[in-house]
């Protein structure tokens, strides 16, 4: 079961690259998340509440949604969002998938987990891998100004997702349901875009153009309450070390969906990269060492 939802978590965000790229256009950023989110925590509320599995809150729990709201729900999709203007996507996809050791830092930093030679080793592989599929992408930035300003705003937003994944790991164990607690963070996620766009005096604005609503409701339903979903459990149920560990496989996903939908270009060096990447997979998820049976086989047989 944990296999499938591990899957299940790639695919999904893999493909929700894509369906970002169809918001950004006439419709203000900030508009676009909130509008993801609030149909998302709408949607996950009304099946929580008729099937009976709504968990009630008290204040300091709601509080602790509030803050799951600002790391995971708004404040690093804005982050993204903008750094998206600055950067290609591509390094934003390597930048995102450093999720992994910002996860293993602060585990050791908030829960003084010490992560095992095999995480490190793991997560290094495979962000080596990610970074030979978008090299092409990194020698395409622009002025070094806003190359370093777009990379800020990525790190920042990936500090925020990884926050957000010991806030959650730490609500797991104290008994809160992900899917309520999912609910409640998404909703004050999209309140707090709402009082960001208030604020700002930004213009609120809504496109009924078939491609944004399409991928409005694949981002709200799919990507958001299904995603988040599946992958915070994974964080529960495996660590926040290894969970995290799907950031660095996903854009493998975004690339074979570019490939289909915006004519990429394969590589030998690309190909490598997605080699590496399930390399350093192999590394996370197999206990002992991968390789010994296949050395001690083809030892005992020379």
């Amino acid at each position: 079961m944990i296999s499938f939802i591990y899957f299940a978590t790639v695919f999904i965000w893999g493909t929700t690259w894509l369906a970002i790229a169809y918001q950004i256009g006439d419709v203000p950023i900030a508009n676009s998340i909130m509008y993801r989110f609030a149909m998302a925590s709408l949607v996950l509320m009304i099946f929580l509440k008729l099937s009976g599995r709504l968990q009630q809150l008290n204040l300091k729990q709601h509080l602790s949604c509030l803050l799951l709201g600002l790391c995971l729900f708004s404040c690093n999709f804005m982050l993204f969002y903008h750094a998206a203007q600055y950067i290609p996507s591509g390094l934003i996809s390597i930048i995102f998938s450093i999720a992994t050791i910002m996860n293993m830092a602060n585990s050791w930093l908030f829960h003084r987990q010490r992560p095992s030679l095999r995480l490190l080793s793991g997560g290094a592989i495979g962000i080596i891998g990610i970074v030979m599929l978008f090299y092409p992408d990194m020698r395409q930035s622009d002025t070094a100004g806003q190359q370093l300003l777009g990379l800020l705003m990525a790190l920042a937003g990936t500090y925020c997702f990884s926050l957000g994944n010991m806030l959650s790991a730490k609500q797991q164990k104290q008994g809160l349901s992900v899917l309520s607690v999912n609910g409640y963070g998404m909703a004050y996620g999209a309140a707090l875009l709402l009082l960001w766009g208030l604020l700002s005096g930004e213009n609120f604005a809504f496109s009924s153009a078939p491609l944004y609503l399409g991928s409005l409701i694949y981002l709200a339903l799919v990507g958001s309450v299904l995603g988040f979903s599946f992958y915070l459990i994974l964080v529960g149920r495996l660590g926040p070390q290894k969970a995290a560990y799907a950031t660095v496989l996903f854009p493998v996903v975004a690339l074979g969906l570019s490939t289909i939908f915006e004519g990429y270009q394969w590589t030998p060096l690309a190909l490598s990269g997605v080699a590496t990447v399930l390399l350093g997979n192999l590394l996370v998820f197999t206990k002992g060492n991968p390789f010994r049976r296949w050395t001690a086989k083809h030892t005992s047989s020379s």
